[in-house]
């Protein structure tokens, strides 16, 4: 019956050929072909096809030439069978951000507070100018002033408006950004294809079906796809399956290529059969309706929680884990709340500054709600005590709405007591200096791929780098031979060699490398010549071409088709062998690997005759001494080739891998030369002076690595540092069982300066162990370079991972922070400067912020009390917070890096936020300010000779009085901002402010915005002209500032003990025991409060690992699994990193519902108790 359909379909497809465009196949076809695997697949390829080689020719290209590349055929193609690209979700539009905005806590309160205001004064009460109700009918009518009553709260909500709309903007060019950012990783996806017989790379985008593409060991598959030959392939597919085994491909038993999925090993051809959104991840992506706008609908019936299985394979995302469920609705963010109560999981802190950041936050607002409730309470009872009490009115019916007017206007001056006191400036300076420095670090070569790296990096005390490609150039050369009992200190004549050595020699390297690997003449004229693929492989060829050999026409003689086993190189074997049959039914196995494994599986020698001679253990020895020791200590890599024949009566059994690689013959051993990266030193200097330390992780042998060490500066000579390899890293760290133990990993890392010959585990186990150690006075930050798949654990395990953009395989990419697009260390001393940029541009902003916040604060708080009006009204307050929340993120945030941020140590994970030179000028400022206010608002009206403002009636006009105090407040704001530009102490705050011309522009263009307030604002912002002699008045008040700042300076911090530090990180005492399972480091406390805006930045990144976590949930059914997750929730905290997304909440959200509690319960109660899911405390 199959065949019958079989066979019918195809002759269908032609026949109907005006629409399926003359293939011999449909997509509908392909499609239902590549949802089967293995035995089924052959069985069905068998019947309906014949052989992949049918397949191809039905889709009309070569498995051998590929396709002609011609622009009408690969237009044609993308017509029947699609393109290879999956649409991305909608964007929020700006109408949606601006909503977003709007449900700011603080802001709904000022609306209301605006709109009550606005109604109360066009409600004019029959009785308004009864004598009875006291002063309060005093000014009311006055030059019919009572007119203009509704301007304070049309002034509020205009100014709401003008800080939603920066807020909605901000967020909507964070989300643009991030767009650009995420088609800019995508177009730097390229995949290797034949056409025309040519091997070249295009954009994976433009992969058609019919492609014959190459696919070799790391990397990602971006189609599906049929395999036409393949050498030792193994996949790993559990992104689809959730099986973490690996999956051996072969023609015979499982050709099924699928896309996103990884090669582990091997290499290979395949013909793409489907792309896009008819290819496997496409299809999950349909049936997730990330291509449609149905995903409202679906979320609403009900929503499905990815498998858990794979939960670990994504990282957290800067606090927001949301590669999980990119292609949610805002619903979905909304019955995610529902369903957190239920599971309660720990997350694993990723941004040591974000955890501070949101502790500071709750901690300044819950002191603001403390002052703006007080300030009510203390207007609302003096007036009745005043009204009530003292003077003796009776409550009279018609005076009732000229009270509820004072009420509205008491309730306004709390508001604005705490408008100014929460710092909603925060998750903005935070988000604009790290849009503003990701964007300038793709000039530095660092492609940032989760925000909240380049600040961990800033925090960064061990950095453990590969060798190849990060320190040294990884351009390889064969600088010295070993060849028939000969040491040739450079590359021999090719006369010296004995023509069967050479002869062995040249096909030894043609045909044991990967048929990638080659050398292509130089792109410039004079140049090198270009190395392309594997670089050790390109050495060997070079060598070959060196002894005037040519290795392409060994290749031609023998196609890859030719090869009958290959076993590919890995990091467990070390070495890659290749065998071939011969004529005469006997097999020829070529391999190479490090000298010392190869040497080890040796039995014979080639003489300086070129005869086998016996090599015994003790001539090995002799020959680790005299050749392979001289070459590593000179920094040279020493590779080995070597050969075997098995005879042809009985064919050797291919699986038992420890049999066929023994009884082998050496036939020569090279030194591969690797030179250092000519700016590394200097770079690793910076990195020790800055108090990081370098470590070099790498497969090298020992000596190796020593030479390069120290060329580099890694070790220094007459300093006792260790220098380890694998093996012997191992025998110190684990017990009996084999288990690591962390003390005596302590004992070992703090001196640990080399790990060579390390496999990817040793690399994840120490770089766990530090990270995991609690000697020091600080906690370790670690940053990973890596760009192997094996790399892939280290680089999800540490703090801040970079893959090399060049050389890294997609594995590594994907499991990256950020990537290294020049493959250079150099980059990555500039990522730690941008860091630590950003770590003191919120610092900077954080010291200006909370002295505007305290002297405001007071003010507002002390000036009601006794004068029964806040001194600053509430739309001169939202000015003043407009100009220290946006303007002063934007100015201070921008703040170019310099050199000297790499002279101080690193912060570290709990080091506070705010430190006690900052706290100094912090409250010394204040004091300044304070005083300077308190005297013009108590003393003002006497030094100028001018009105006193103080208890005006309501709805009076402006007064000069108050004008100049606000004036001058808002100056010295203006120059603390200068002073705001150092936060460590240092005297000339003008330095290199040229530099930064948004801080320029940002100073001038408030002081000039200030002076159209003060000249024009009138009754809306309660401003009243002033003269020129009290403009210069203000402004020497405010450069008194400057000189203030000088004052400050002199007073060293180390006599005043009494001040607090603020903002610390989370240490683990507070965190109580049963939430720390074993595998979660700290619990992000900064997630519950992240901002909503910030969200967009996550979103999407890690695409392909998403839809896959979804795939296991379609397998398994989703419903049974929600239910486990609700039921066992400690077990599933335990063994997976499970996610969900993290309320994005305003900051000031935590601080509204909850009383002061101690900080310990502040730390605790980010991770809410089920039932509290919003992360306000819980006393």
């Amino acid at each position: 019956m199959t065949n019958n359909v079989a066979d019918h379909h195809p002759g269908n497809s032609v026949a109907e050929g005006n629409h399926e465009g003359d293939f011999g196949c449909s997509m509908v076809e392909l499609r239902n072909l590549m949802e089967l695997r293995s035995a089924e697949a052959v069985a069905r390829l068998n019947d309906s096809y014949g052989s992949v080689q049918n397949v191809c020719k039905r889709l009309k290209t070569s498995p051998v030439e590929g396709l002609s590349g011609n622009p009408t055929d690969l237009e044609k193609r993308r017509q029947v069978f699609g393109q290879n690209f999956i649409p991305p979700k909608k964007a929020k539009t700006f109408l949606q951000l601006v909503w977003e905005a709007l449900q700011d806590v603080t802001l709904i309160i000022l609306e209301i507070a605006a709109i009550v205001s606005l109604g109360l004064s066009f409600y004019h009460p029959p009785g308004g100018d009864n004598e009875l109700c006291g002063q309060s009918a005093g000014g009311v009518e006055d030059e019919g002033e009572s007119q203009a009553g509704w301007i304070e709260g049309a002034a509020i909500l205009f100014s709401v408006i003008i800080v939603v709309l920066v807020t909605a903007f901000n967020d909507w060019s964070k989300e643009k950004q991030f767009r650009g950012l995420q088609s800019r990783i995508e177009q730097e996806q390229k995949f290797t294809v034949i056409r025309k017989g040519q091997v070249i790379q295009i954009p994976v985008a433009e992969i058609v079906v019919g492609d014959i593409a190459q696919i070799k060991y790391g990397d990602l598959l971006p189609a599906d796809g049929i395999l036409i030959q393949g050498n030792d392939l193994k996949i790993d597919e559990s992104s689809l399956t959730g099986e973490s085994d690996q999956v051996k491909k072969s023609l015979e038993k499982d050709p099924m290529l699928l896309s996103g999925t990884h090669v582990m090993e091997g290499s290979g051809r395949m013909v793409v059969t489907a792309v896009g959104i008819n290819s496997q991840t496409g299809i999950i992506f349909t049936l997730l309706g990330a291509g449609e706008g149905d995903e409202e609908k679906k979320v609403k019936k009900g929503k499905k929680t990815g498998a858990p299985e794979n939960r670990n394979k994504a990282k957290t995302q800067d606090g927001v884990a949301l590669e999980i469920q990119p292609l949610k609705s805002q619903e979905g963010v909304e019955n995610e709340e529902k369903e957190k109560k239920k599971v309660k999981v720990p997350k694993k802190e990723k941004s040591v500054l974000q955890g501070k950041l949101t502790r500071l936050a709750v901690q300044i607002g819950k002191a603001g709600l403390i002052m703006s409730a007080i300030t009510v309470i203390i207007l609302v009872l003096y007036f009745v005590i005043d009204t009530f009490g003292v003077q003796r009115r009776p409550w009279l019916a018609e005076c009732t709405p000229i009270y509820i007017q004072y009420f509205v206007k008491f309730f306004i001056i709390g508001v604005t007591v705490l408008v100014v006191a929460v710092p909603e400036g925060l998750p903005l300076a935070v988000t604009i200096s790290l849009a503003y420095s990701v964007k300038k670090m793709m000039k530095d070569n660092n492609l940032v791929r989760h925000l909240d790296a380049c600040e961990t990096m800033g925090n960064a005390t061990a950095i453990c780098s590969d060798k190849t490609g990060t320190l040294t150039m990884n351009r390889m050369t064969v600088v010295q031979a070993y060849v028939g009992d000969t040491h040739y200190r450079q590359i021999p004549d090719p006369e010296a060699i004995l023509p069967k050595v050479l002869d062995l020699i040249v096909n030894g390297v043609s045909i044991n490398s990967a048929y990638t690997s080659k050398i292509l003449p130089p792109e410039k004229e004079g140049g090198l010549p270009r190395q392309v693929g594997n670089k050790t492989e390109c050495a060997l060829l070079g060598f070959v071409l060196d002894l005037k050999q040519d290795y392409q026409a060994v290749r031609n003689e023998v196609p890859e088709e030719k090869l009958y086993k290959v076993y590919t190189f890995n990091s467990v074997r070390k070495s890659m062998s290749t065998v071939l049959k011969n004529s005469s039914g006997g097999f020829r196995m070529y391999s190479k690997g490090a000298s010392e494994i190869i040497l080890r599986k040796c039995t014979k020698i080639l003489d300086k005759n070129g005869d086998p001679r016996v090599f015994k253990v003790k001539d090995r020895d002799e020959m680790v001494k005299k050749v392979i020791e001289p070459m590593a200590c000179h920094g040279l890599r020493t590779i080995c080739l070597a050969f075997r024949d098995f005879p042809a009566d009985a064919e050797p059994d291919w699986d038992s891998e420890s049999e066929i690689l023994s009884d082998l013959t050496c036939i020569a051993v090279v030194g591969i030369e690797d030179p250092v990266r000519p700016e590394v030193p200097d770079a690793i200097l910076k990195c020790q002076r800055a108090g990081i330390t370098v470590r070099m992780v790498t497969g090298d042998n020992i000596n190796t690595a020593r030479a390069i060490a120290t060329k580099c500066g890694i070790l220094l000579p007459g300093e006792d540092f260790l220098c380890l390899e694998g093996k012997e890293f191992n025998r110190l760290i684990r017990n009996e069982k084999g288990e690591v133990e962390q003390e005596q990993l302590d004992k070992i890392w703090p001196k640990l300066r080399v790990l060579a010959r390390s496999s990817p585990t040793d690399k994840h186990t120490l770089v766990k162990g530090i990270i995991d150690s609690t000697i020091g006075d600080q906690r370790q930050v670690v940053a990973v370079t890596g760009d192997g798949t094996n790399d892939g654990p280290a680089l999800k395990k540490a703090d801040v991972g970079f893959a090399m953009g060049i050389a890294g395989t997609d594995v590594a990419k994907e499991a990256s922070d950020i990537i290294l697009t020049d493959d250079n260390f150099t980059s990555i001393v500039k990522a730690v400067m941008w860091g630590r940029n950003v770590y003191d541009s919120i610092s900077k902003f954080l010291q200006f912020q909370l002295t505007v916040n305290v002297v405001a604060v007071i003010v507002a708080f002390t000036g009601a009390c006794i004068t029964q009006d806040s001194p600053l009204k509430a739309v001169q307050m939202l000015w003043v917070n407009l100009i220290m929340d946006t303007f002063a993120s934007l100015a201070l945030a921008t703040e170019p890096p310099c050199e000297s941020l790499l002279l101080r140590k690193p912060y570290g994970r709990n080091k506070p936020l705010i430190s006690r030179t900052m706290m100094k000028n912090i409250l010394g400022h204040a004091v300044y300010q304070l005083a300077i206010i308190f005297t013009l608002l108590f003393a003002g009206e006497r030094f100028f000779d001018i009105d006193s403002g103080r208890n005006a009636p309501l709805h009076s006009p402006p007064t000069e009085h108050y004008t100049i105090v606000f004036n001058t407040f808002v100056m010295m704001q203006l120059f603390n901002e200068i002073n705001a530009r150092k936060i460590h102490g240092e005297r000339n705050v003008f330095e290199s402010i040229y530099r930064n011309p948004i801080f320029c522009s940002v100073v001038l263009g408030t002081f000039a915005a200030q002076i159209l307030i003060v000249e024009f604002g009138g009754k809306p912002f309660s401003c009243s002209g002033l003269t020129l002699s009290q403009w210069f008045w203000c402004i020497f008040i405010g450069v008194g500032e400057l000189l203030w700042g000088q004052l400050i300076c002199t007073v060293p911090t180390s006599h005043l003990k009494f001040l607090k530090e603020a903002g610390h990180g989370i240490t683990k005492e507070e965190i109580p025991e049963e939430e720390l399972p074993e595998d979660v480091d700290e619990i992000d406390h900064a997630e519950m409060e992240l901002r909503r805006g910030q969200i967009l930045w996550f979103r999407g990144l890690n695409r392909i690992q998403t839809q896959m976590d979804v795939v296991y949930t379609f397998q398994t059914g989703a419903s049974s699994l929600q239910g486990a997750l609700r039921r066992q929730p400690s077990i599933v905290s335990q063994h997976h990193d499970v996610k969900n997304v993290s309320s994005p909440t305003h900051v000031a959200l935590s601080s509204v519902n909850s009383t002061p509690t101690t900080s310990a319960v502040a730390a605790a109660a980010a991770s809410p108790p089920a039932g509290n899911q919003s992360g306000e405390c819980v006393p």
